[in-house]
């Protein structure tokens, strides 16, 4: 089991237990704030148990039917986390008008403020641990599931906030506007996931930033490399793919064509982490102002180094 999978694992125990804890509490007390954060704890259980079997599959290598790998698993169950936390966010805000409406009793008790505390602080470790282990991967995934818990942050924060003015005012509404609060909350957040997913879907190509690193590596290659042009990408899961002609010399020998072509996947490879690197080898279309004694200077300064 690797990193990705222990985290996302962690994340499935973490908020079963965050989910028990709210939905005890929310029936006894009667609270659609400390309700509708139990049930966003308990759709967590279903997100991050399908992140933990999308991973798993992500994880399995190239085969006969998926020669690209199955990357797009992680990127396939961010789209789906996305939607069902619209539903959820939904339902959530249903549920609370409809309650208020038929003026039903909320009696906190302080099994209520303890219990969100609680799931605050587990929730605030739960995010973190996803993040850092989403970023470092590059797991769409689990960075999915670390801005969904990033949310749950908030969402407790507001029931906390509406448990505090119920008791104190006896004003219902509070907890009627901090549910509403935390559905939108959850709704928007998928809006976010939902972007993301879809971008390993569409085969969106690498960041602008990212690409430019690529293309300072390439260009920075001594003789004989020559230029490059037709860079691709696009991004599958956590992995990146990238393809490019290399233009070498026309003086140059086979064998220093590809010795260079392979010197550039290693700088690449030591530069950033998941890269599949495809370079088709081309002579330099253009007259070359290099004569063959200038080549063998050059050839000699680089053997040195």
């Amino acid at each position: 089991m690797d990193i990705k999978q222990k985290a996302s694992l962690f994340a499935i125990l973490s908020a079963a237990i965050l989910a028990l804890g709210k939905f005890s509490a929310g029936l006894i007390s009667g609270s659609m704030a400390v309700m509708s954060s139990g049930l966003d704890s308990l759709l967590d259980v279903f997100m991050s148990g399908m992140n933990f079997f999308a991973i798993k599959k992500a994880a399995k290598p190239a085969d006969h039917e998926h020669q690209y790998g199955h990357g797009k698993a992680e990127d396939l169950a961010a789209v789906i986390q996305s939607l069902f936390i619209v539903f959820s966010g939904v339902a959530i805000i249903y549920t609370t008008v409809e309650k208020f409406l038929y003026k039903e009793a909320i009696t906190y008790s302080r099994l209520d403020i303890g219990v969100m505390v609680f799931s605050l602080v587990f929730t605030i470790a739960v995010s973190t641990v996803l993040k850092v282990v989403g970023k470092k991967t590059g797991s769409h995934a689990l960075i999915a599931d670390a801005l969904h818990y990033t949310s749950d942050f908030y969402s407790n924060s507001a029931a906390i906030v509406a448990i505090i003015l119920t008791h104190y005012t006896g004003r219902t509404y509070f907890d009627l506007l901090f549910a509403v609060i935390i559905g939108l909350i959850i709704i928007f957040s998928a809006i976010k996931i939902f972007r993301d997913g879809l971008t390993g879907l569409m085969d969106t190509s690498i960041p602008e930033n990212v690409e430019m690193e690529i293309r300072n590596i390439i260009d920075t290659m001594p003789f004989p490399y020559a230029g490059h042009h037709k860079l691709r990408s696009r991004q599958t899961g956590n992995k990146k793919y990238l393809d490019f002609h290399l233009l070498i010399c026309r003086k140059a020998r086979i064998e220093e064509a590809h010795n260079l072509a392979e010197v550039v996947e290693i700088k690449m490879n030591e530069r950033m982490q998941n890269i599949d690197v495809t370079i088709h080898i081309e002579p330099c279309p253009n007259e070359c102002e290099l004569t063959d004694e200038t080549c063998i200077v050059l050839k000699k300064k680089i053997q040195k180094k």
